[in-house]
């Protein structure tokens, strides 16, 4: 049974490092949580680092000038490590072709900027599907819209035998109170249908690696089991934590509110059978980051 807090503090000393999800945790969508920013800015106090890991697809820069807007200040965190920069990393070394097919919306195309710590990137050209060597998706095209709208679209990608590159894992994030849907929630959906969809964030290990990379360009070099990861995806940040075997965070108030009836901390018996149900094991269970 995971372990119901009340404060990051009371096991925060325990870690040198956090790795903390942004979206329902340091932020909705819409602005900065307080008590979170201020349990970051104490932790940091005491000399722990702080990682910010989102599955956003937005490069490290573009999430810098987002948390500027939601209010989220740099005292706050030490380095970001995003699924955006993971996935781009790896489209420019090719993994999904040079001639792609783009989901996402207007705005989203800054994705296919260059990327400077790739050698010798491969020019990556958008171009309609009947001619692409693959797929990029940042997220859907319309957010509160059903995925199975681009089931025709995946029908004839599937034919054409494209890979489609998800960068970002998540499948439904809230903005305030409106639940919108994710690039993860298309990319299941493709590979339902019988498609290749190939993750960069939240919970496969290619944003873990990038995340201690970020740490070790603080001059720090923390050991695994001196790390914990906090956030309120079961399906993301606590199965990506129990995958990399490092202690987590759970927060219930975040997407799973209603199943863990949360209001300003979980009732036990409602976090047990939902833990049970979706077969994951937090080290630690909290309301809200506090």
């Amino acid at each position: 049974m995971s372990k119901i807090i009340s404060s990051l503090s009371e096991v925060s000393e325990r870690y040198d490092a956090l790795f903390v999800d942004l979206w329902g945790c340091v932020h909705n969508g819409v602005h900065a949580l307080p008590d979170a920013v201020a349990a970051l800015q104490t932790y940091r106090k005491s000399g722990g680092k702080v990682v910010l890991v989102t599955n956003s697809p937005r490069p490290r820069a573009g999430v810098t000038r987002q948390l500027v807007h939601f209010g989220v200040p740099d005292d706050a965190w030490d380095t970001i490590a995003t699924s955006g920069d993971s996935a781009r990393a790896a489209m420019f070394r090719g993994v999904v072709g040079q001639k792609v097919y783009f989901i996402g919306q207007p705005g989203e195309e800054k994705f296919f900027e260059p990327i400077g710590v790739i050698k010798e990137p491969i020019n990556v050209q958008m171009v309609p599907m009947d001619q692409a060597e693959g797929i990029v998706c940042t997220g859907p095209r319309d957010p509160r819209a059903d995925p199975d709208v681009m089931r025709p679209e995946f029908l004839m990608a599937k034919q054409l035998g494209l890979k489609l590159l998800c960068a970002n894992p998540d499948i439904v994030v809230d903005r305030g109170e409106v639940r919108e849907w994710c690039a993860g929630a298309l990319a299941r959906l493709y590979t339902e249908m019988g498609g290749e969809s190939l993750y960069f964030g939240k919970p496969h290990p290619p944003i873990y690696d990038l995340a201690r990379r970020r740490l070790f360009e603080l001059g720090v070099d923390v050991p695994d089991q001196s790390i914990l990861a906090i956030g309120d995806g079961v399906l993301t940040d606590i199965a990506g934590a129990m995958g990399e075997d490092i202690d987590s965070l759970f927060i219930s108030g975040g997407l799973a509110a209603a199943e863990t009836k949360t209001k300003t901390q979980p009732d036990p018996d409602a976090l047990s059978a939902y833990l049970q149900k979706e077969m994951s094991a937090p080290t630690f269970t909290i309301g809200q980051l506090r």
